[in-house]
């Protein structure tokens, strides 16, 4: 069982690449399929003729015995394994680690005052800022009350993962919950040794079989814009648009803010949900 070891992984970047190579076979890359496969995925010597190497270096690149790829052949592997910008922006960054730290520092993120005044004043919109790793570091009003039926409202990955409320809430629960992970894998290929992160995925891979599943798969995506749709438990279904911007004074933080289509049944909702939200006040 994973139990968090895995963000810190010695041979990350063959991790990965055992990872993305299972979910590719032949009929995705144009090769033709002989023979009865022991495995799912591509074999070693496909990837290999793929991307142009030997197979025996290619063997070497996922044991972990070529620590100095060029970069010509890291993008020539990223081609063969099909992978979009935000995958190969990971690979990059697992085959070139920067120097790893001898006692990890434990991280503390604020926020700025500044922008937790900013929040405050957006009383129709729900806004939250994350953390690296997916904390939720400071919500506005509205923020608080779509979230006010989960338990673990302080992290996305716990709510979505170990809240019961999380199913109900989430309208299409699956792709919520590997976008959150796609995520959390992004951040792990920035600082592997990040004790914060370490932890959590320690914490998510024991406590959910889900996570670990989605993990495994490495994954790899950042926040921008989305639709979202949830189901409130005061309003009802809401459909919600997001869209994420990075906090220059705080580059590992995220604002996320929601919005609504103007006119729309969710943003008569959304209006709903201010109002009782103010009433409790």
């Amino acid at each position: 069982m994973d139990t968090g070891k895995d963000p810190a992984d010695e041979n990350a970047l063959g991790v990965f690449l055992r990872a993305r190579r299972a979910r590719l076979g032949p009929e995705d890359t144009g090769l033709p399929t002989t023979g009865r496969r022991r495995v799912p995925g591509l074999r070693r010597e496909e990837v290999a003729t793929l991307a142009g190497v030997s197979a025996d270096y290619y063997t070497r690149l996922e044991q972990g015995r070529e620590r100095h790829p060029s970069q010509q052949v890291l993008e020539a592997v990223a081609r063969a394994l099909r992978l979009d910008g935000e995958a190969v922006a990971h690979l990059h960054r697992v085959a070139t680690p920067a120097p790893r730290r001898t006692r990890p520092v434990p991280r503390v993120e604020r926020v700025a005052p500044n922008l937790r005044r900013l929040l405050d004043g957006w009383s129709d919109t729900p806004a939250f800022v994350l953390g690296h790793t997916l904390d939720v570091l400071a919500r506005n009003q509205l923020a608080g009350a779509l979230f006010a039926g989960f338990t673990h409202a302080d992290n996305m990955l716990r709510m979505t993962f170990l809240d019961p409320a999380a199913h109900h809430f989430h309208r299409d629960w699956d792709r919520a919950a590997e976008a959150c992970v796609a995520t959390l894998r992004r951040a792990a290929g920035i600082d592997p040794d990040d004790r914060r992160l370490t932890e959590l995925v320690g914490e998510l891979s024991v406590k959910s079989a889900g996570f670990r599943t989605l993990w495994a798969r490495h994954e790899v995506r950042g926040k921008t814009r989305e639709a979202k749709l949830f189901h409130h438990p005061e309003v009802g279904d809401l459909e919600l648009h997001y869209e994420t911007f990075t906090v220059n004074g705080a580059p590992t933080q995220q604002l996320v803010v929601y919005q609504a289509e103007p006119g729309s049944p969710s943003a008569d909702a959304l209006s709903l949900l201010g109002s009782l939200s103010a009433a409790r006040l």
